[in-house]
């Protein structure tokens, strides 16, 4: 008897509860009742309205001196040959440097000069949005692995060290397994400075004494001469004598 006027008590009280609060759709001059207020009510300046908190009668600011749109870059002066780089737009062709592609492959190569300041600008925007997941090294070791993104790979691998240019190009540009698209963050041009940068990494990490110009390997050899021997394990240091401490 108890359980069955519990269940009638609370088939009654549901149904006064979505009458009240389920049918809205009645004309009426008196404000709605809400439980959650409705977010077209909520507590906000709309862009171009008017608003009699500021002195001016607008809701909207003015922006900050020197900011600009996020993606944008301030254009650069033109030089003969890189009207085609477009250096302040995004994928906006289908030639080799918006798509990596040539013809129906990837293509390999750096379609822009490469020098010290693309190589520097590649620096700086491969710090600011792979780093963190790659590391600094692009070893793979950035900190979103350290905190259990395990899918991130090195760029070290010789897997990648082969890949086409363009190949990486793409995926920079449409993303791959759980890296997303950065082609509507990063401009053309900044993908390929990434690129450049990622090179001279992989180039910087796997170097040997030939790949140092001659006129600089002798400074090499000599500061490798003047490095100390280091101990070996078990091996103590032999103790200086007052008079090479006081030297």
């Amino acid at each position: 008897m108890f359980l069955r006027a519990f269940f009638l008590i609370s088939l009654l009280i549901t149904i006064a509860a979505v009458a009240v609060l389920g049918f809205r759709g009645e004309r009426s001059t008196n404000e709605p009742w809400e439980i959650f207020p409705d977010m077209v009510r909520q507590m906000k300046v709309r862009a171009q309205s008017t608003s009699n908190f500021f002195a001016d009668g607008r809701g909207s600011r003015m922006p900050i001196n020197g900011t600009v749109p996020i993606g944008y870059e301030m254009p650069k002066p033109q030089t003969a040959g890189a009207s085609e780089m477009h250096p302040t737009a995004f994928s906006v062709g289908t030639d080799y440097i918006d798509t990596g592609k040539m013809g129906a492959n990837w293509g390999t190569g750096i379609p822009v000069p490469v020098t010290p300041e693309l190589i520097q600008r590649g620096q700086q925007r491969f710090n600011i949005t792979c780093a963190m997941c790659h590391g600094a090294t692009a070893a793979g070791n950035g900190i979103v692995k350290q905190h259990g993104l395990a899918t991130v790979v090195t760029l070290q691998d010789d897997r990648i060290r082969k890949m086409a240019d363009g190949e990486i190009f793409n995926t920079i540009t449409n993303g791959k397994n759980t890296m997303m698209a950065y082609g509507p963050t990063i401009m053309v041009a900044d993908r390929w400075a990434i690129i450049a940068y990622l090179r001279a990494l992989q180039r910087s990490q796997g170097a040997s004494v030939a790949d140092v110009p001659p006129e600089h390997r002798a400074e090499l050899e000599k500061a490798a001469e003047n490095k100390p021997a280091e101990a070996k394990p078990g091996e103590q240091k032999p103790a200086q004598t007052p008079e090479a401490q006081k030297k």
